[in-house]
Formats: C-alpha cells, sequence, structure tokens
C-alpha cells in the first residue's frame, strides 16, 4: 500500500475534457446489474411488485473477501438514490446475455418495472430476478460521496450463482457476451 502523498503535493487539473474521459473510459468492458430495493413504504415481505425500485448500473464490483464487500455507485442525479441511500438492504442480480430486455427495462422503463419480471424474494424480502447469473444480498453498509456520484458498500449476506449462462457485458456503448480465449490462464 501507498502513503498518502505529502500534504504540499496538491492534485494536477485534468487535462482533458469530460467527453474525451467518458469515451476512455467506455474501453472498459463491465458487467450489467440490476440492483433492486424497497420501494417507500414497502413492508419487508410485501410481494407486491409496486413494494420494490430496481435500476440498471454497470458500476458493480468486488471489495473484500472477508468481510465479503461488494459496491456499486449511483448519480446524485437519480431519482432512486434517497430510496437507495435510506434502506438498510438491496440485491444486485447480475444478468446474463440474454437478459438484454431486462437491462433496458431497468435502465429505461417507466411505470412499474416489475410488473412482468419473474423473480423470487430473497430471505430479506427483496427481488431477485430468474435467470440472473449472480445475485448478491447485502447489507447497505455505507455510503460515501465522490464526485458526482455516491458509492455504496454493500456487505453480502447471502448469495448465489447459476452455471452455463454467459454474462451481458457493456463496453464502448454497445452491449456484447464474452467468447473464452482458445487457452485457459496458467
Amino acid at each position: 500500500m501507498r502513503p498518502n502523498p505529502p500534504p504540499s503535493i496538491q492534485p494536477l487539473s485534468p487535462d482533458f475534457e469530460t467527453p474525451h474521459f467518458r469515451q476512455a473510459l467506455s474501453r472498459f468492458a463491465t458487467g450489467v446489474t440490476v440492483i433492486t430495493t424497497f420501494a417507500p413504504g414497502a413492508q419487508k415481505g410485501d410481494s407486491a411488485s409496486s413494494s420494490f425500485v430496481g435500476i440498471t448500473a454497470s458500476s458493480f464490483n468486488s471489495v473484500s473477501l472477508t468481510p465479503p464487500l461488494v459496491l456499486w455507485s449511483l448519480g446524485h442525479r437519480a431519482s432512486s438514490l434517497p430510496l437507495f441511500h435510506a434502506g438498510t438492504h438491496y440485491v444486485v442480480n447480475v444478468l446474463a446475455a440474454d437478459q438484454l430486455d431486462l437491462c433496458n427495462r431497468f435502465a429505461y422503463g417507466k411505470g412499474d418495472r416489475f410488473a412482468d419480471t419473474a423473480y423470487t424474494l430473497g430471505q430479506a424480502g427483496l427481488p431477485i430476478l430468474k435467470g440472473a447469473l449472480a445475485w448478491f444480498e447485502c447489507h447497505n453498509r455505507s455510503r460515501h460521496e465522490e464526485g458526482d456520484h455516491v458509492i455504496f458498500v454493500g456487505e453480502v449476506e447471502r448469495c448465489g450463482f447459476i452455471d452455463g449462462s454467459a454474462p451481458l457485458v457493456y463496453q464502448g456503448g454497445q452491449f456484447s457476451t464474452t467468447t473464452p480465449l482458445p487457452h485457459p490462464l496458467p
């Protein structure tokens, strides 16, 4: 671990514009998730689809194995930010390649996004999407304001996965999936 720089050394201003930075970031391939939590007034264990809120996010990452921690981020302008900020739990659902319709529904859909969505309820009473490659039921451990986003750190209480499906991947402004290379890593 690197020590922090001396206080006299200040970070330099970026020598690029925001669109250039966005284009550079788009070269990084990432998985796609749908993150679910309770909607306002919902009660734990309520199975009515209108009791939930969900969003599409590609900012998911692992943090620690012990304790099991994951992170994701949400922009300050997102209408669902207060719900995720106040909630005690959420589920991160990792989407499979055949779930592009779910990705779009939770990214751009209007109305009740869960009305025609197949899901089961996890132990915290939140939706686990049918067909998701993996899911992580998380306690909302901490939130960190950074730049124009809030970083959520979740402590994983339960998780699961399925085999045999390819992941949905987002890279360069397009959705795709993975193709294994002919030689495994050493």
